[in-house]
């Protein structure tokens, strides 16, 4: 199966089971609108699922990790071991994402999509990789676009998986030294906005290292010159690899009519690779949290999505998309399982 088959594959949401679950919703137990925002994600969930009783059953994430060769124009602090290092601490259980997820019963999904550093065999890590890490974006492409097109239906195929296996939410992570420069472009490139306004500071950058990191966006666009009417051109040159992934889970959950929710910049990064080459993949994202990194409000004003949490997080790793994951749970259960005022015995407005 090609791209083109799985973009001609993603339908709307349902616009009946929507309006279905909208009515139920006037009947439930409480003053219309009291569950605030809640409200309105159990529709797009209903409208996802072609039902106005959604459920959540299985949660997972996936976690692409790759390494990006712009590291090599001192865009981050950290050194480029530390993308594998991560990864063998989400195996064993002690990162941040791994205590989220063991506490939420959230299944984590961890991808070699490209790191640089060879990792030992472990039967908890899926391996899709497309290179031992990108190229310079400085000097010329990060993939090729064979590349970009295999990370993308690895992507899918992940997804799929999940889904096969039960998982009704399925969220993105990453872990890439240097993806947020990687990002930058990606999300200058798509929205059209300056390198200035897409750049942020990363694991910590000052004013100057800000600056220099800036410029480097700058020169990745320049050299490259990415077509914005092409989402895979983008990717291939001034992407990732686990970008491309990730990319590819979004078209996947999409596909398979899931809840895709999304973490961060990176991620949203992915999103928006997605949803230039599917604009439908729309209907089906939550964005989990505001990033604390400046380029994710590009993001998700281009997406037109509005973030559950704003907890000033900007660690990556699908940690913002394992929390937001109990609120999707929460607004499609409610709708789902509280008792209308008829059933219920209660007068009200909307009694039936």
């Amino acid at each position: 199966m090609a791209i083109e088959d799985v973009v001609a594959s993603i339908a709307p949401g349902d616009p009946a089971a929507r309006e279905a679950a909208r009515l139920r919703q006037e009947r439930l137990t409480k003053p219309p609108g009291s569950l605030g925002r809640l409200e309105a994600l159990s529709l797009q969930v209903a409208a996802i699922q072609r039902t106005e009783c959604p459920t959540v059953g299985g949660k997972a994430v996936v976690v692409a990790a790759g390494d990006h060769g712009v590291v090599a124009q001192g865009v981050t602090a950290y050194p480029q071991e530390v993308t594998a290092q991560m990864v063998l601490n989400f195996l064993a259980g002690g990162a941040a994402v791994s205590v989220m997820a063991r506490h939420a019963g959230v299944k984590l999904v961890i991808v070699d999509a490209g790191v640089a550093t060879p990792l030992p065999e472990h039967p908890g890590l899926r391996v899709a990789r497309a290179g031992p890490g990108t190229a310079d974006i400085t000097r010329g492409p990060a993939m090729t676009r064979e590349q970009a097109e295999a990370c993308v239906m690895a992507g899918v195929e992940l997804a799929r998986e999940a889904a096969a296996e039960g998982a009704d939410l399925i969220g993105t992570g990453d872990m890439g030294i240097g993806n947020t420069t990687a990002s930058s472009a990606i999300t200058a490139a798509l929205t059209g906005r300056s390198a200035s306004q897409t750049t942020g500071r990363g694991t910590g950058r000052n004013d100057e290292e800000l600056e220099r990191k800036v410029a480097v966006v700058e020169r990745a666009l320049e050299v490259n010159g990415p077509d914005p009417a092409d989402g895979l051109d983008v990717l291939a040159r001034v992407g990732g690899f686990e970008i491309g992934v990730l990319a590819g889970v979004v078209l996947g959950g999409a596909a398979s009519r899931r809840v895709v929710v999304l973490d961060g910049f990176i991620s949203g990064a992915a999103a928006l690779i997605a949803h230039r080459l599917c604009p439908t993949v729309a209907d089906y994202l939550v964005a989990s949290h505001l990033s604390a990194e400046a380029g994710h409000r590009v993001v998700l004003a281009h997406l037109g999505l509005r973030p559950l949490l704003d907890l000033g997080m900007r660690l990556g790793e699908g940690t913002g998309a394992v929390l937001a994951m109990g609120l999707v749970e929460a607004a499609a259960s409610c709708l789902t399982e509280m008792a209308t005022f008829g059933e219920a015995g209660v007068s009200g407005a909307g009694a039936d």
